[in-house]
């Protein structure tokens, strides 16, 4: 007869890859039944869009057969708990655990259309996903979502008016576009660019979240001080395009992120319109903005490689017309999303994992 501690013995075993520890340490194993030769138990990763699930459900079963009884019939459940250091954040966005910005050092480099189709990749993959257009001055988010013209409801939190988000594509979002008529242009100063941030984190019924994706302006201005000022921020993802103006734009944002004043880890580097690839010649790819680019960018700084998206008439429609990409069609285009997605959401458990909270930024120089 198989007990529970010889099966917790066998998974002691088997290590988490990315946080370097065993299932049994990291108290990821819940739910142990045994009926006869029969074996289950769940699971929990550190996130849903753990792109290695696979990978620990078979060491789980060749430990058990291994350790325990060669003839078991193993059944592993797999489910997620995603991990935070936001636990003590009561009084800024309460509910969420990460808050991640997506960054650029400058614009073109298709930011927007990034952090769009990263939100709804980790929310395909069963997070609970936020995504906050903070790119006051040239909101995108209501064109990518087909929401041009509509307006976000006002619902009452413990007896408080609040925004709530829209939703669609399964997450949730807020965008200055749906508050204004799309004609009118934003002239304000940075004291009112910041006042209207802050209400966006403050004022909008984010509710929990698992991941708030925050699409930042270009350039490392009033916005990003804001935001580092007004709520601890988990990490950022740096988009650039493989052309070394962008790469030398995306050194400075790094470098921002980076310094003692800010002090936000960054999660990763992720190299949009990598290459040209014509969708008649799927298997074809030119790289007309330079090849690898931000790959060399993130070895040279030493900083993680999320992945490259390609350039493809794909992506541009489905922003122009309200289907981002990752929902559509594409089996290349989305794989490049999901993967990315999982990369990310990888290197926000071992951010978590590993480093301190990040902390409210109180004084700028």
């Amino acid at each position: 007869m198989m007990t529970k501690e010889q099966i917790i013995h066998a998974l002691s075993h088997v290590e988490e890859p990315d946080l370097g520890k065993d299932l049994v340490t990291l108290n990821m194993v819940k739910d142990i039944a045994i009926d006869g030769e029969k074996v289950s138990f769940t699971v929990v990763l550190t996130t849903p869009a753990c792109p290695l699930k696979d990978l620990i459900r078979n060491a789980c079963i060749n430990a058990v057969k291994h350790f325990v009884n060669k003839e078991a019939i193993v059944t592993v459940n797999m489910t997620a708990n995603v991990n935070s250091t936001r636990k003590d954040a009561r009084t800024v966005l309460p509910g969420v655990k990460n808050v991640i910005m997506v960054a650029s050092g400058k614009g073109g480099v298709g930011k927007s259309t990034v952090a769009a189709n990263l939100a709804i990749a980790l929310g395909e993959g069963g997070a609970a996903v936020g995504l906050m257009d903070a790119d006051i001055y040239g909101p995108s988010v209501p064109i990518m979502f087909g929401a041009r013209g509509e307006r976000p409801m006002m619902v009452s939190v413990d007896g408080v008016g609040k925004i709530a988000p829209m939703e669609k594509f399964g997450i949730k979002f807020m965008s200055i576009g749906l508050l204004v008529d799309e004609k009118q242009a934003i002239v304000w100063r940075g004291p009112m660019l910041s006042s209207a941030l802050r209400q966006f984190v403050t004022d909008v019924h984010w509710g929990e979240l698992d991941y708030l994706i925050i699409d930042m302006p270009p350039g490392t201005g009033d916005v990003q001080l804001t935001l580092v000022q007004t709520v601890p921020v988990t990490g950022a993802v740096i988009v650039t395009t493989p052309q070394e103006v962008a790469l030398a734009d995306a050194k400075k944002g790094i470098a921002m992120f980076a310094s003692s004043a800010i002090n936000v880890p960054v999660i990763g580097l992720v190299e949009n319109m990598a290459y040209f690839t014509p969708k008649e010649l799927p298997e074809n790819k030119y790289y007309i903005f330079g090849k690898e680019g931000g790959k060399r960018l993130a070895s040279e700084l030493d900083i993680p490689f999320l992945g490259q998206i390609p350039l493809v008439q794909g992506i541009r429609e489905g922003g122009d017309y309200g289907q981002p990409a990752i929902i559509g069609d594409d089996e290349a285009t989305k794989k490049a999303f999901i993967d990315f997605a999982g990369a990310t959401a990888r290197g926000i458990a071992m951010r978590n994992a590993n480093l301190a909270p990040t902390k409210i930024v109180e004084v700028m120089v």
